[in-house]
C-alpha cells in the first residue's frame, strides 16, 4: 500500500504544480485553494509512505513523478517547448524512477 501512497502523492504534486502555474496566470482564489489542497494531500500521503519505505527512495520517486509530470503538463497544457533533448531527459528521469523502485 505504501507504493500506492507514493504514486498518488506524486500525482497530487503534479496537480499542485499545475495549479501553481494556473494561479500565476489567473490570480484567483480557486487555483490557490486547489494548490494548497494538492500539496497538502501530497505531503500527507508522502508521510504515510515513509512509515514503511526508506525516506530516500520515497523522496526520489515522489520527486521524479512530480518532475516528469510537471514537465509533461508544461509541454502539453501550457505550451512549453517540446524539443527532442527535453523529451529525452524527461524520459530519463522517468526511467530512473522506475529503476529505483525496481531495486528497492
Amino acid at each position: 500500500m505504501a507504493w500506492v501512497y507514493v504514486i498518488v502523492a506524486g500525482l497530487l504534486e503534479m496537480f499542485g504544480l499545475a495549479m501553481m502555474n494556473r494561479f500565476k496566470i489567473e490570480k484567483t482564489l480557486l487555483p490557490l485553494g486547489l494548490l494548497v489542497i494538492g500539496f497538502s494531500a501530497s505531503f500527507f500521503l508522502l508521510s504515510l509512505a515513509m512509515e514503511t519505505l526508506p525516506m530516500g527512495t520515497v523522496y526520489a520517486v515522489w520527486t521524479g513523478i512530480g518532475a516528469f509530470g510537471g514537465a509533461a503538463i508544461g509541454m502539453f497544457v501550457y505550451g512549453e517547448p517540446k524539443t527532442a533533448s527535453r523529451i529525452f531527459f524527461i524520459f530519463l528521469i522517468l526511467g530512473s524512477v522506475i529503476a529505483l523502485k525496481a531495486v528497492s
